[in-house]
């Protein structure tokens, strides 16, 4: 006990920006709880420079995923206290540099949130304010009624608060339907400090589209998942760096891109391609020099990408970083070499093949129509002297890829080092009897011979092999 004392005392020495620093890396319940240690805490947390108020930290356990409506009311009542807690306590000249704040749209508690964030940015108490707009219920069970009263609710908030919208800098919101409503106004013409976007199952309107034309922005990622949008129009985002878009519904090219100079990462992942046409890369990447970092990802299923390679060199021209994920197991990956003729300057080529035992077992005859990749190749003796790692997920010592990797090291003469890697952690895997689906992966008195394999008396790369992805390179 004494010891424990003297912990306790030696703690307490420490500066305030230290024991802030701590403080910064809790929960903000157990950083409020600390106050009653001695008074030497008690007025610590309110000198937190920033604030994560989370209302899933609020709901009482054990309670039901996704949490009953309930028990959302009971953590957004706890949650306004602890808001009013720490935003209507004076603080003694400190101001709050970033406020993160999730929460469930129920309008009694936005009522007394809402004056609470206008007081604080009126007062020159908050500096940025980063909002959440959480929903439990899946959006398949969300009817459009109640997508569109969700819209209405978000746009009633930010109108009855404005001085919420002049200092938000991320914004994020779930299951919402803007259909009779701006949304284009309130995200780019009053937001206008807004850095970071993510909309899940937005819209506005069923298969609609949404252009964005907003000079004056300074948003820099935008991230778009499960969207009913017909076709997202980027006329003009000077500032953006980074685009992520997932699993669209446009039986065509999801997105188009005008002008975005900053363009920098770009990654594309979707799925399902029922009535889906694919697409060339090249015409989503039209005018674009600038992107560094590009990830595809197929999720398992037929690649949505037309054949070329010649078209993408210029949008290719800068291209550092290729991640070309969920690769199916039985198809060939020798296709993706076509990237690489269009990309001189790329260093880094992760391909995550696709192998998952639950597949049939929990997805059915989703996947049962996947279709082989056949890209015609005619390379032209062009080199990748920049390309130095290749990185393969999901390896397996099979022909195909042993004949792909020999393909990668004949175009790179500068090549470095080789990393393969297990399949990807799955839950509904995880779930199934391991006995009927082994690993596929090269046991250790296995991993020789395919040394031998890759470097065939020829090549000389450094090959590591990580089954279960816990080395970090």
């Amino acid at each position: 006990m004494l010891q424990q004392l003297e912990d306790e005392d030696q703690l307490s020495t420490l500066t305030d920006d230290i024991l802030l620093s701590i403080l910064g890396r809790v929960s903000l319940r157990i950083a409020a709880s600390t106050c009653v240690l001695s008074t030497r805490w008690r007025h610590l947390p309110w000198l937190l420079p920033e604030l994560r108020i989370d209302v899933k930290e609020f709901l009482s356990g054990p309670c039901r995923d996704p949490a009953e409506e309930k028990d959302m009311d009971q953590a957004m009542t706890s949650l306004t206290k602890a808001t009013k807690s720490f935003l209507a306590k004076p603080r003694k000249g400190s101001i709050i540099s970033r406020l993160r704040l999730q929460l469930y749209l129920i309008n009694t508690s936005l009522c007394e949130v809402g004056p609470l964030v206008c007081d604080a940015v009126n007062n020159g108490l908050l500096k940025d304010l980063d909002l959440t707009v959480l929903d439990e219920i899946d959006p398949l069970d969300r009817s459009d009624d109640d997508m569109r009263q969700r819209a209405q609710d978000i746009y009633t908030f930010f109108r009855a608060y404005p001085n919420v919208l002049h200092c938000l800098t991320k914004l994020s919101l779930q299951n919402a339907s803007f259909d009779k409503l701006d949304l284009h106004h309130v995200l780019f013409d009053c937001c206008r400090q807004l850095k970071y976007l993510s909309l899940c199952c937005c819209h506005t309107g069923t298969y609609s589209f949404f252009k964005i034309d907003a000079p004056n922005s300074q948003l820099c990622d935008l991230e778009m998942e499960r969207c009913n949008f017909k076709r997202v129009e980027l006329v003009c985002l000077p500032k953006l760096e980074k685009l992520i878009c997932t699993t669209w519904v446009s039986h065509h090219v999801p997105v188009t891109l005008g002008f975005v100079p900053s363009l920098g990462e770009l990654e594309l992942s979707c799925g399902k391609t029922d009535n889906r046409r694919p697409f060339k890369l090249s015409e989503l990447l039209h005018g674009t020099t600038s992107i560094h970092t590009l990830t595809l990802d197929f999720q398992g299923e037929t690649i949505w990408l037309r054949p070329e390679m010649e078209e993408l060199r210029t949008s290719f021209n800068n291209l550092k970083e290729l991640n070309v994920c969920g690769i199916f197991v039985e198809f060939d990956i020798l296709w993706t070499t076509a990237f690489l003729v269009a990309a001189p300057s790329i260093e880094k080529l992760h391909i995550r093949v696709w192998h998952h035992a639950c597949d049939m077992e929990f997805r059915g005859d989703s996947f049962r129509d996947r279709r082989t990749p056949h890209w015609e190749m005619r390379f032209d003796g062009s080199e990748n002297r920049l390309l130095k790692e290749l990185e393969i997920g999901g390896f397996r010592a099979i022909e195909q890829q042993f004949t792909f990797i020999r393909s990668v090291l004949e175009r790179s003469p500068n090549f470095q080092k080789i990393i393969l890697r297990g399949d990807d952690e799955c839950d509904d895997c995880d779930t199934l009897d391991a006995s009927l689906f082994p690993s596929k992966f090269p046991e250790h008195d296995e991993e020789e011979m395919v040394i031998k394999r890759i470097r065939d008396g020829i090549f000389s790369p450094e090959i590591i092999f990580d089954e279960d992805w816990s080395l970090s390179i």
